[in-house]
């Protein structure tokens, strides 16, 4: 970063501008950049020739590229990182932007995992990008839990906390399991929870089931220790991470390329194997951060951007994190106090309803 700032210190005021209405050239547009395009917009009257000359002297220098054999220029990595550290403006975010994102919280009724999700499909609508949203860990108590069967091989276990908070999760049940047995560990599960939180009920269930062998039988034992472990592995840290809009992510593309890298952004969003990267991206500093193409460990595979920033709780103790993925060309400017705005937003709605 700092390598960034100090060549961009060291340029000129004709390279500094040509560089920038590149930049800006291609994020509004997603097109090549041409020298007789800037001649156009440029502050000081040059010919398409001068500044084809200080284009190539970007190029040498890392900051452009030309994807074609045409004399157009896109940035590269390297220079949208520049362009973002040094040259980037941030305004205030919209009047009409502000007042969706602020209807879109305004849902009293919604439980928590309800009012993420429908300020997340604000989010991804307002931006064009794919939202995600951590939410916070329900550290909530147990009310009621109870197991629904879907099929031989899927069983539903809703879980309801004091909160009002209702998680509903899949999993694969040992086989043989009947409605009775199901109704029988339910009872059991909820004679050990009531009032305790998932991280308790964890630590004495082991315990619990050992003491009290003789009350349930071994099919409903079986379904209770498979329900434990679901809840001891990461199927409980996945359902925290909401992400709506990735059908903008292909609207926004034509290249086959760019459509295949957001494929394999679709399958580590599907999977969200790196959820705790996720929110370390956000913990280790307060605000917004950009991360570009392959900076960005989750999805440097599909050479997004993402931007990102945590909320926290009335304790200011970082709970979750808000952000927006989308293509390297991303609107920066815009997206940057956008992401502010909800996330802050968020973390003020939970701490008002006690969540985190």
């Amino acid at each position: 970063m700092n390598d960034g700032k100090k060549l961009l210190s060291e340029m000129n005021d004709r390279s500094r501008e040509v560089f920038r209405r590149v930049v800006e050239g291609y994020i509004a547009s997603g097109d090549p950049v041409g020298s007789r395009t800037l001649t156009r917009s440029m502050t000081e009257r040059l010919s398409a020739a001068t500044i084809r000359n200080v284009m190539q002297d970007l190029e040498f220098l890392g900051l452009l590229d030309s994807p074609h054999v045409s004399a157009g220029r896109i940035p590269t990595q390297m220079g949208l990182r520049m362009f973002v550290d040094g040259l980037l403006e941030v305004g205030d975010v919209g009047v009409e932007d502000r007042k969706l994102i602020d209807t879109a919280s305004s849902g009293t009724d919604q439980d928590i995992a309800g009012l993420l999700d429908t300020i997340g499909g604000t989010l991804s609508g307002i931006t064009r990008g794919a939202s995600v949203v951590l939410a916070p860990k329900v550290e909530a108590a147990i009310r009621h839990i109870e197991f629904v069967s879907l099929s031989a091989e899927r069983v539903l276990v809703v879980l309801v906390f004091a909160n009002g908070h209702v998680e509903n999760r899949l999993f694969t049940p040992p086989p043989g399991q009947t409605p009775s047995s199901m109704r029988e560990a339910a009872n059991f599960l909820n004679s050990l929870a009531t009032g305790k939180t998932l991280s308790e009920l964890r630590r004495t269930m082991g315990q619990d089931i050992a003491r009290r062998r003789q009350e349930i039988d071994s099919l409903a034992r079986e379904l209770v220790e498979s329900g434990i472990v679901l809840w001891e592995n990461s199927g409980e840290q996945s359902e925290r991470l909401i992400v709506r809009g990735r059908a903008n992510l292909i609207e926004n593309s034509s290249e086959s390329e760019d459509i295949d890298r957001i494929r394999v952004l679709f399958d580590d969003l599907e999977r969200k194997r790196d959820i705790a990267d996720f929110l370390e991206l956000a913990e280790t500093g307060e605000g917004v951060r950009i991360f570009i193409g392959s900076e960005n460990k989750l999805f440097s595979l599909s050479g997004s951007s993402l931007v990102v920033s945590p909320y926290m709780n009335a304790d200011r103790k970082i709970i979750g994190a808000v952000g927006v993925i989308g293509p390297t060309r991303l609107n920066y400017g815009r997206i940057v106090p956008i992401v502010d705005y909800t996330a802050q937003l968020v973390g003020r709605l939970l701490s008002e309803r006690g969540s985190g």
